[in-house]
């Protein structure tokens, strides 16, 4: 019997996909990204261990408010990290008719051809985009560009619709040269519906202080809205995609 590690569930999410969902943050991650607000997260063995049956219990409660393409994200932590397990619950989904997102950094360190599996019973992915260089990248995270582009690939392979979605954090990459970079990253990309900037808030500070983390963006303010609202227009500029320009920081 499959079972997963369950950090927290969310039972009426409205940003984590379409419609009203239920998502499921999975637990572990082996990035440490310096804006991460869920550091209780990372670790492999925390959570709470969960039958694949039990999780599809909770989630059936609320199928009546699965419409318009409602349904349920697995989110994180990392996903990917438990992959056996996120095939078996959306095989599941699926069998009920329920609409199924991965919400994924493409940082699983796992099995190929068994991601394509998964991608075959995932409706939409959720994919963020950490940076755009390897430098960047590391910097940010502490890990590799390279998996999360295999990952990428194997995405398109399959043509999963994607979203893509990049935290955006003042003094580091809230500058015009990055927007646009991120508009030509995703104009080659085939599948993608929309393209999402996220902006950077200190919500998660607390967290590292209780478990004694240094957090390593101390100081810098959260996204100013004006400025948001700045770069989401020149993103619109230059996306090939249609790009809906938000009036507000959420």
């Amino acid at each position: 019997m499959i079972k997963g590690r369950i950090h927290s569930i969310e039972t009426m999410g409205l940003v984590d996909g379409p419609g009203i969902r239920t998502v499921v943050f999975l637990q572990g991650c082996q990035l440490r990204c310096r804006y991460c607000h869920n550091p209780d997260t990372w670790r492999l063995k925390g959570g709470k261990e969960m039958t694949v049956d039990e999780l599809v219990k909770i989630v059936k409660r609320y199928k009546i408010y699965y419409k318009n393409k409602g349904g349920v994200t697995l989110s994180g932590g990392e996903p990917l990290l438990q992959p056996q397990f996120v095939l078996e619950f959306f095989k599941r989904c699926k069998e009920e008719g329920i609409h199924t997102t991965l919400d994924t950094a493409g940082h699983g360190c796992g099995d190929k051809k068994l991601f394509k599996e998964i991608l075959q019973y995932t409706d939409l992915v959720l994919l963020d985009i950490k940076a755009l260089d390897e430098k960047g990248y590391f910097k940010l995270t502490g890990g590799s560009q390279k998996e999360a582009l295999e990952f990428l690939d194997i995405v398109q392979e399959v043509g999963t619709p994607m979203w893509i979605r990049h935290v955006v954090v003042p003094g580091i990459n809230d500058n015009e040269e990055n927007i646009v970079k991120l508009a030509e990253f995703v104009n080659n990309l085939s599948n993608v519906e929309k393209c999402e900037l996220l902006p950077y808030h200190v919500h998660g500070i607390k967290k590292y202080k209780e478990l004694n983390i240094k957090y390593t963006l101390e100081g810098i303010k959260a996204m100013d809205e004006e400025r948001f609202i700045y770069l989401n227009n020149i993103l619109a500029k230059h996306l090939n995609i249609p790009h809906k320009v938000p009036s507000k920081v959420i």
